[in-house]
């Protein structure tokens, strides 16, 4: 195993936060709008706020401001989130099976997420009318977060053999929650009128493009402090890489970590998900090629995870933005031509390994 130096695991990071901020701040000039650099600068100035939640907004600038505050900006904020989210979920999931291709989307999280949020979408009003009037905007992401965690809990229980997860029924599970779930979405998309179909088809294809600043609000109460605990947890994924029984040798609690981390993980996708439909293959790439970056140790690979997907995603928007502009690609198809191809050389990696051993 090659050695990684601390020296350039910090270096990494670093860089990848300065990308993020070089990233975050090219998306925000690019759009129907065209602005330079100096224009959005300009137009974030506290005149030009002011503008903007004054009502008298005019002109180029402040036209540019209004698009800014009331786009541009959330749907960065809600980029960064849920690369971030998903990314060091499918971090936490590898570490957790032990095997490169764990996955939230994968293993069927996502699918069951999505199940969960089209729940409410298409039968909401009818089915679930007085939790809509009691919860507002927070039975949405609640649901996406319960359909989330049923699949993960189904997905694990399947997995485990003699107390451990088999890694090949893991994947045969999440193939089947994946099809369950698929199938049920097929069925609500087959009673739902104009209106709930449009919303389907953002949630299947995956989108940044329906967000807002209250959305946002709901998704980052429920989704940061699940992110900020998760590397908490970077010592105890470095035990389990040695397999569970070791784990408990080192006095780790296997059992109880497993149950904090795949509730954590269902609850981050589940809102990732009722925020932004399904954006696959994040998780999957993101953790596997800085784990041949700077190492698989998890109390850097967790951080850098984070600002990797944040990174990843915003970069997949402001493609959906600008290659067919002024319409706009959904970006779970940009993920998935990135992630595909990628996830073909993983599988064949795989059974290269294994002829090998």
């Amino acid at each position: 195993m090659p050695s990684y130096s601390k020296s350039r695991s910090r270096a990494v990071l670093a860089l990848l936060l300065v990308l993020l901020v070089v990233i975050s701040l090219f998306s925000l000039t690019c759009g129907v709008i065209p602005a330079s650099f100096s224009d959005v600068m300009r137009a974030l100035s506290g005149n030009s706020l002011a503008a903007v939640f004054g009502g008298t907004g005019h002109g180029a600038e402040d036209q540019l401001s209004m698009v800014l505050y009331r786009i541009r900006i959330p749907r960065l904020l809600l980029g960064i989130l849920v690369g971030a989210g998903l990314a060091i979920c499918g971090t936490v999931m590898q570490g957790l099976f032990r095997n490169p291709m764990a996955d939230p989307g994968l293993l069927g999280v996502s699918s069951g997420a999505a199940l969960g949020a089209v729940l409410i979408i298409v039968l909401g009003v009818n089915w679930f009318g007085a939790l809509l009037h009691t919860m507002g905007s927070w039975l949405l992401p609640m649901m996406a977060f319960l359909g989330g965690l049923t699949s993960i809990v189904v997905v694990f229980v399947l997995s485990k053999t003699h107390g451990r997860a088999d890694v090949p029924t893991m994947l045969l599970a999440g193939i089947a929650v994946n099809a369950i779930a698929g199938a049920l979405i097929g069925l609500l998309s087959y009673i739902a009128d104009d209106v709930q179909l449009r919303d389907l088809i953002f949630w299947s294809l995956g989108s940044l493009e329906i967000t807002n600043w209250r959305k946002l609000t709901v998704g980052m109460l429920c989704t940061l402090p699940a992110v900020i605990a998760m590397p908490f947890y970077a010592n105890a994924l470095n035990a389990n890489l040695l397999g569970e029984n070791e784990a408990r040798h080192l006095g780790l609690k296997v059992e109880q970590v497993k149950k904090h981390l795949i509730v954590m993980t269902a609850l981050v996708v589940g809102v990732c998900v009722s925020l932004s439909g399904i954006v696959g293959f994040v998780g999957l790439v993101v953790p596997h090629l800085l784990r041949i970056i700077i190492g698989p140790d998890h109390r850097l690979l967790l951080p850098a995870s984070a600002l990797f997907g944040a990174c990843l995603l915003v970069a997949a928007d402001m493609i959906a933005r600008t290659i067919v502009a002024p319409a706009e690609i959904p970006i779970g198809i940009i993920t998935a031509i990135l992630g595909g191809p990628f996830f073909l050389w993983l599988l064949i990696r795989y059974q290269k390994n294994k002829r090998t051993i």
